[in-house]
């Protein structure tokens, strides 16, 4: 007996479900496929053949496959196009309709290879493909075209054709398969179609209601040319016709969030010569890595350097699962920012204008179209230092099970052996980079003062006068004299960023106290000198004490410390608040041995020995 007879046995015919309801009555809400219900029916009551896939319900819950955003979806009809050797791929969002009430249709044009009529019918059922399972190309299973047009759209119409005035049209429309009461629903011949409708032909020959500068779209067949030569004698349309689930209501965003994702996404391509416009206006690579020297950010006005550096390129071996000891190349590339040319520039252009800060660390390319780009913790913890460095990971089709691939190309999820190697190759590397932009920021932070001395350096020389002893000697006008000069040539050493000559001359020598920095691996967390009636305190940027306990006050004390870690020097402000008390703290230490140093010049040696052990007591107290 069959499971369904079984459980429509007389032993629970008189079981009820909460509410009274009989069991085997579907209980299905009222706006759910007509035709799958009376499907349903015939199969409970007649014990007719139960279909594999209950195509008028199949088809509807296909709407909620869940793609990230319009844009996602619409990246599945820009794979078929490449896929199909197209060159020249348009997608449109054409809009009508005031705030509140707008009619948005979409639609997706290449001239690619085209369908003949048998191939279009296939390739509009659900699973049908050239190319399934292959893993050379970017489809794989046969179902992206339809899930993606169905997520946005109820109906969607697919037009191909393989020479002029020859087109095929299929049309797959939720609502019809829903009232159908067939238990095969079988697809219909495609129509032949010697001219498109005028629907469609207004996407060609009319400007979109965004960009709203008319003279940034250049239309496929502007007054006075046929559309259909225009249109090549090969390729494909996808068009949605009032789409009622999109990622945002106005064209414009829908727009300017494709041009974002997807000249990030196709770079590859469209390096090697591929067009892609969205609403008339051809868009330009966006390289997350700036290794290419002809994407977006290289229109950047005042840019000297405009990529970045290749640190390392790495093959690495991957094994197709955990327990396979068959492995596949990927290629693993660390790239460097550069950030000592670029962290001049001002905000608005490195996070605006160039993206520097958009989050993009890690990008992973499956058969040179990104599938991912963010972040990854396994492999970088995300901190203002990570903004200045990229990695790019390409892998072949032949691991998307050991990268965790959906159908639909959204996202990664590597598995933890691959991570490992990863890491493997590119832990130290990573950190060496990260050691260097360290350096950098501790640099740049630390020197952007201006040219006065800072309200610690000018708290300490002003409470001088009431210290109970001197600093210095009285020298006469010869010694002054000798002690000018030997002054010039400290404030050379220590000029900062910003300063002239002559303005770190003036510092110089306006204040008994001066603060500069040093990046030694070797050095205590500070360093004292008495130079010319100068006590100078160097602060150690190499050792934690700056990273977990300086930087971290400077930050607080300086407004305008970014989450890059860099203080524009144009609006830099003098550090305030608890920073200016430690230092004031290390000032006056240095102050006191200074003073002892001079009476006892035995002591100099004993501070010299406590300074480094206690620096490395310190050190070990921190890390561990």
């Amino acid at each position: 007996m069959s499971n369904t007879n079984q459980y429509m046995s007389s032993d629970h015919s008189d079981t009820l479900v909460e509410g009274g309801a009989d069991p085997f009555t579907p209980n299905w809400a009222s706006d759910a496929p007509r035709g799958g219900r009376a499907v349903l029916n015939r199969v409970l009551k007649e014990s007719a053949v139960v279909p594999l896939f209950l195509a008028q319900t199949f088809v509807q819950s296909l709407r909620d496959v869940g793609y990230d955003s319009t844009t996602s979806a619409l990246c599945e009809h820009v794979d078929n196009s490449i896929e199909a050797g197209a060159r020249d791929v348009r997608i449109f969002f054409h809009q009508k309709g005031k705030n509140g009430n707008y009619r948005t249709d979409i639609m997706v044009y290449d001239n690619g290879r085209g369908m003949a009529s048998n191939v279009l019918q296939v390739a509009t059922s659900f699973g049908g493909s050239m190319t399934y399972g292959s893993r050379t190309g970017i489809g794989r299973f046969g179902m992206g075209m339809k899930t993606a047009a169905l997520s946005m759209s109820p109906v969607v119409e697919i037009y191909s054709w393989q020479e002029p005035k020859a087109i095929y049209r299929m049309i797959l429309d939720t609502n019809e398969i829903g009232r159908d009461k067939a238990n095969l629903v079988a697809l219909p011949k495609p129509d032949f179609l010697a001219e498109f409708g005028s629907e469609v032909v207004d996407f060609f020959t009319h400007p979109m209601s965004f960009p709203k500068d008319r003279s940034e779209q250049h239309l496929v067949a502007p007054e006075g040319v046929d559309v259909t030569e225009a249109l090549g004698r090969s390729g494909t349309i996808v068009y949605m016709p009032e789409c009622d689930r999109l990622t945002y209501a106005k064209a414009g965003t829908l727009v300017e969030h494709a041009v974002k994702e997807m000249a990030r996404i196709y770079r590859r391509e469209i390096a090697k010569g591929l067009k892609l416009y969205i609403n008339n206006r051809r868009i330009r690579a966006i390289d997350p890595t700036f290794s290419m020297s002809n994407a977006w950010h290289d229109k950047i006005e005042g840019l000297k350097v405009k990529t970045s550096r290749l640190v390392h390129a790495k093959k690495v071996k991957i094994a197709k699962n955990q327990h396979s000891s068959e492995t596949v190349d990927i290629i693993v590339k660390l790239f460097s920012l550069p950030i000592e040319e670029w962290s001049s520039l001002s905000r608005k252009t490195l996070k605006n204008d160039m993206g520097v800060f958009s989050g993009h660390n890690i990008s992973i390319l499956r058969n040179d179209r990104e599938v991912f780009a963010g972040y990854i913790s396994d492999i970088v913890q995300r901190h203002g230092d990570t903004n200045w460095f990229r990695i790019e990971i390409d892998f072949p089709g032949e691991l998307d099970e050991a990268f965790g691939i959906a159908a639909n190309k959204q996202g990664v999820r590597p598995k933890g052996y691959v991570i490992e190697a990863i890491n493997a190759e590119i832990g130290d590397d990573i950190t060496a980079i990260r050691e260097e932009i360290k350096r950098f920021q501790s640099k740049r932070a630390t020197e952007s003062r201006g040219s006065v001395p800072s309200q610690s350096e000018a708290r300490a020389n002003e409470s001088d006068a009431f210290q109970p002893e001197r600093l210095d000697l009285e020298l006469t006008d010869e010694q002054k004299e000798q002690v000018e000069s030997n002054l010039k040539g400290l404030a050379i050493a220590l000029k900062r960023e910003t300063e002239s000559d002559e303005e770190a001359f003036e510092r110089v020598k306006s204040s008994r106290y001066l603060i500069t920095y040093k990046h030694d691996d070797y050095w205590p967390f500070y360093h004292l000198e008495n130079k010319f009636g100068r006590i100078i305190l160097t602060i150690n940027t190499a050792h934690p004490f700056f990273t977990e306990l300086y930087e971290p006050l400077l930050k607080i004390g300086v407004s305008e410390a970014t989450e890059d870690g860099i203080v524009e020097p144009s609006t830099a402000q003098q550090p305030q608040g608890p920073v200016v008390i430690l230092e004031l703290m290390l000032l006056s230490l240095a102050r006191t041995q200074s003073v002892m140093s001079r009476d006892n010049p035995d002591s100099a040696k004993i501070f010299d020995v406590f300074r480094r052990k206690w620096s490395e007591t310190f050190r070990i107290q921190i890390t561990h």
